[in-house]
């Protein structure tokens, strides 16, 4: 067994203080050790945030970078606790109806570090079935210790991103829940230029073709760390989505993402690199 599947095994039934307290430490040495990952959120800060002085980028950084890390270790706990565990730390709250109502639903659920926990919290804690892509780890042990965790349930399929649309749309079709991750940049063939904090954002338009082909409509769910564990925020069914212009849609939804990092910068997933697409005469920023 790969040793950090059993690491996770063995601090999983921990008090969450204790998880969180060590995911404190190792988010500081990773703050100091991962420069080049660090680079990376402080150009996201920077783009995003100009306002904001150089301090409050570092600060907001080596915040992201703890939290990063304590989400990581939580996942000891979300794969392999208890279903008390998870019944004290993982709370819903909102429009739960509009997820149980029929028809088919994408729940738009943008990187942010609790993204797992709210897998877990709809599919195990309040019995939803619902499907998400999958894209496979590098390593086989931990990508099947991965795939297992994600579908703790039995009520999670999912979908190889390899595979196409097609049966992700079938399964829309047929009532289906999409748990959807469309804000990252796949390159510029498979993706439309949107403003993001009103930066130019190779964003996939997924969500707006889902949604149409789907003939499904879209609920916003944002999971946020707490002291207690995560808060998975569901949010009111869109109006008037999807629109006539894919590219509008997209932008809808960046605007939409917006508003949810404003309200926890610190917790959106700015490790990743949101901006390596650039549009043409655009130079790199990383």
């Amino acid at each position: 067994m790969h040793p950090v599947i059993v690491f996770m095994r063995l601090i999983a039934p921990l008090p969450l203080r204790w998880v969180r307290a060590l995911g404190w430490c190792l988010g500081h040495v990773l703050y100091v050790l991962a420069r080049s990952r660090r680079h990376v959120v402080e150009v996201n800060l920077a783009l995003c945030f100009p306002d904001w002085t150089d301090s409050q980028r570092r600060q907001m950084a080596r915040a992201h970078m703890v939290m990063v890390m304590q989400s990581l270790l939580d996942r000891s706990w979300l794969w392999h606790g208890s279903i008390v565990q998870l019944q004290q730390r993982l709370q819903v709250r909102g429009e739960l109806a509009d997820l149980q109502a029929h028809g088919g639903v994408v729940l738009f659920a943008p990187h942010f570090v609790g993204l797992d926990a709210g897998g877990v919290a709809l599919t195990l804690v309040h019995d939803l079935p619902m499907s998400s892509i999958y894209v496979p780890q590098r390593n086989p042990s931990l990508d099947a210790w991965v795939r297992q965790g994600r579908n703790r349930s039995g009520r999670n399929h999912l979908f190889y991103r390899r595979d196409g649309a097609r049966q992700i749309l079938g399964d829309l079709r047929q009532g289906g829940r999409l748990y959807l991750l469309p804000d990252m940049d796949f390159g510029p063939e498979e993706s439309v230029f949107a403003p993001f904090f009103g930066v130019p954002a190779a964003t996939l338009p997924s969500l707006s073709r889902f949604a149409r082909l789907g003939r499904a409509r879209v609920v916003t769910v944002i999971t946020r760390m707490t002291p207690g564990g995560y808060e998975v925020q569901v949010g009111a069914p869109w109006r008037d989505f999807p629109g006539p212009d894919i590219q509008e849609d997209t932008a809808r939804m960046n605007r939409e993402l917006e508003v949810a990092v404003r309200s926890v910068p610190a917790q959106y997933y700015w490790v990743h690199k949101r901006f390596k697409t650039r549009p043409p005469g655009m130079t790199g920023v990383y």
